[in-house]
């Protein structure tokens, strides 16, 4: 009788365990849902077209770039600030180098200040939804495109913003396969030619 009641225990412990295991690792993506649903802490959200109007007022956006301190691009924006109409859609490009002698890849995170406006600030189209890989010497010009949400006009602290700060920041990953491969065959190549 003693051994049942060892045995329960053992099995309730491990099913919390479980389902605290199972609960932290749904968390993660989770928060994230919920960050690009709700736009809380500065994400943006996505759309695949426009705003259904367009307001006679005008708000700026002012663009920032950053990058991870061993990231070897350089990153910028083209344009610091634009004014656009509320609901209208903008076009926005930022700028990346890569002064190395290697392709590099890279990602970007991004959010916009203040968190207020995250929940209306929407991405059409954006080279941070995709992994960028830049060639030794190559300098390319990535666009963004959005708009703010007419709904900001009456969300109680939203209807007072007059300026929308989107960053991103840049930090380097693995070079995807076909571009790894790519460059273990060029350096092969490059050996092979040495050794003559």
């Amino acid at each position: 009788m003693a051994m049942d009641a060892k045995n329960k225990t053992v099995v309730k412990l491990v099913g919390v365990v479980l389902t605290m295991g199972a609960l932290a690792w749904a968390s993660v993506p989770f928060y994230d849902w919920f960050c690009r649903v709700t736009g809380f802490g500065g994400t943006t959200l996505v759309s695949d077209q426009g705003a259904d109007q367009i307001l006679d007022k005008t708000i700026k956006v002012r663009f920032d770039a950053s990058k991870e301190r061993n990231m070897p691009w350089e990153f910028k924006p083209v344009q610091r600030e634009m004014e656009v109409r509320i609901g209208e859609t903008g076009l926005a490009f930022y700028e990346a180098y890569n002064p190395t002698d290697k392709p590099i890849a890279g990602q970007s995170t991004y959010n916009v200040a203040p968190y207020a406006a995250g929940g209306y600030f929407t991405k059409i189209d954006c080279f941070c939804f995709t992994e960028q890989v830049l060639q030794p010497g190559e300098r390319v010009q990535m666009p963004v495109t959005f708009y703010v949400d007419p709904e900001i006009v009456e969300d109680s602290e939203g209807k007072y913003l007059h300026q929308i700060t989107l960053s991103y920041t840049f930090y380097e990953i693995d070079l995807p396969e076909e571009e790894e491969a790519q460059q273990q065959a060029a350096l092969a190549t490059g050996n092979e030619t040495n050794l003559n």
